[in-house]
């Protein structure tokens, strides 16, 4: 069946086939007051019945077809007109297209001797309300964060950018799942280039479906094998609003409050939304301690491996003898230990992020047990190790988006393992695959390690010094009168 029959009797008999074996859809027959058959069909849990039993069905039953001026001809007609004030009426003539409206939550309604169905956007469940985002919180700047709802998140949205530029464009992606990604840009600031590069990746997705914007960002990414991210998420409506205002896209997926956003550069995963919270003097040394923390997140144990064992004639001779003395009792190489250390340590933390709350403190103890005075005593870790472990642990920590510190977390054992075989020659080629591998990456035409490489002079500013919003967006500030 392609079209909705005028027989209801029909109409009905094919929807209950289709949908077969579905407790939670609503048949509901009833007559009007002057004797039409009428079928009322929705999905229990996601629909709000009381306006539709309020505002529509006790009008048909018991009033019937309203007689005045503006004569009403066919119940059809009386419904849009009853529904009109209650929420959007969609008319739909395709089988297809309602079975989709009354999964998604709509309520549909088919008229007896009419090959049409009236759909009303009714959908009503229950929703997390708007909180703070538990891993980008800021100590300044707003506390909102996105929720699964997707017309929440786009609503979020629209009441930061209050201009007809802001522009929303929706797609349905997923075999099964049908769910909806709205594509949110500036028209005007955003390249047209950008948004044709973006759509033609979304009409090439064929995925049985989509559960959260991570599907999204492996289909849509230039090189789903690089250990960086090239697609940034967020759960903070203003990073998003800041990220459209500098000319990129946003995507919104529904049932997940994470946006994405692209292109997007190497230096967007060190750049927290505080930069631009603070007096823009402090941020300056906020970003230059992170981006060296950044390096020793994934170089010191490999860089310590590399001296203490190949070149000890670098380390001073004092501390070379009592990093000796205190790895005496050890039974393992230099490079064993280390391992051992990070595997314990990043053990530790994934134990923290998946237990529940009540077993927090029990992993905290036996962290501190393990990565404490117990294994130096027993001999099996030496002191200095677990300093550098420590401070590797401590700088990871100051990078502000999760995805940026996985990817350093991969690295630093690979730069453990070639230092370990190589020592110092083996740390320089880490260094250089790393940045040839950042050179040749892209984010949707845009080169990942640019400004830097390609060289940008103009932008590279805002990399290392965050200048003042009026100069970076070369206004000049009027004086203020006195």
């Amino acid at each position: 069946m392609g079209n909705i029959q005028s027989s209801i009797e029909a109409n009905e008999l094919y929807l209950r086939t289709r949908l077969n074996h579905s407790s939670d859809i609503v048949f509901r027959s009833f007559r009007s007051k002057d004797g039409t058959l009428l079928l009322l069909v929705f999905l229990d849990g996601m629909t709000r019945q009381q306006p539709i039993e309020d505002t529509l069905l006790r009008s048909l039953i018991f009033e019937g077809l309203p007689q005045g001026l503006d004569r009403i001809t066919s119940l059809s007609e009386m419904i849009v007109r009853e529904w009109l004030p209650l929420t959007q009426v969609l008319t739909v003539e395709s089988v297809d297209e309602l079975v989709h409206n009354i999964l998604l939550g709509c309520a549909a309604i088919l008229v007896d001797g009419e090959a049409i169905a009236l759909v009303a956007q009714v959908q009503g469940y229950e929703k997390r309300a708007i909180q703070e985002p538990l891993k980008e919180s800021t100590l300044r700047g707003s506390k909102e964060g996105f929720v699964e709802h997707l017309r929440t998140n786009t609503t979020l949205i629209r009441r930061r950018i209050v201009h007809e530029g802001l522009k929303m464009e929706s797609f349905t992606i997923g075999t099964y799942t049908k769910t909806e990604v709205v594509l949110l840009y500036i028209k005007g600031k955003a390249a047209e280039s950008l948004l044709t590069e973006v759509r033609e990746r979304f009409r090439k997705i064929e995925a049985d479906g989509i559960i959260d914007s991570a599907y999204l960002e492996e289909w849509l990414e230039d090189n789903s094998f690089s250990l960086f991210p090239q697609i940034q998420n967020t759960e903070r409506p203003d990073i998003v609003v800041a990220s459209l205002l500098d000319g990129k896209v946003a995507l919104l997926t529904n049932g997940t409050p994470f946006a994405l956003i692209m292109p997007i550069t190497f230096w967007s995963g060190l750049q927290s939304a505080d930069d631009y919270f603070e007096r823009f003097i402090f941020v300056i040394l906020n970003r230059l301690v992170r981006y060296i923390l950044m390096f020793v997140s994934f170089a010191l144990p490999a860089l310590y491996v590399a001296l203490s064992t190949f070149h000890p004639e670098m380390i001073p001779s004092n501390l070379m003898i009592g990093i000796a003395t205190a790895r005496e009792s050890s039974p393992f190489p230099t490079v064993i230990e280390v391992f051992l250390m990070m595997f314990i340590f990043d053990g530790l933390q994934e134990a923290g992020v998946h237990l529940p709350n009540q077993l927090g403190p029990v992993v905290s103890i036996i962290g501190a047990l393990v990565i404490g005075q117990a294994a130096v005593e027993a001999g099996i870790i030496s002191t200095p190790i677990i300093i550098v472990i420590s401070l590797t642990g401590i700088a990871a920590y100051t990078i502000p988006r999760y995805s940026a510190t996985l990817a350093f977390r991969l690295i630093r054992y690979l730069m453990l393992f070639i230092s370990g075989w190589l020592g110092f020659v083996g740390f320089a080629f880490g260094i250089i695959f790393m940045l040839i591998q950042l050179v040749k990456l892209e984010s949707f035409g845009t080169p990942f390690f640019s400004p830097v490489a390609p060289f940008d002079g103009k932008r590279i500013r805002d990399i290392f010094i965050r200048y003042p919003f009026w100069i970076k967006n070369g206004r000049v500030k009027k004086e203020t009168e006195r």
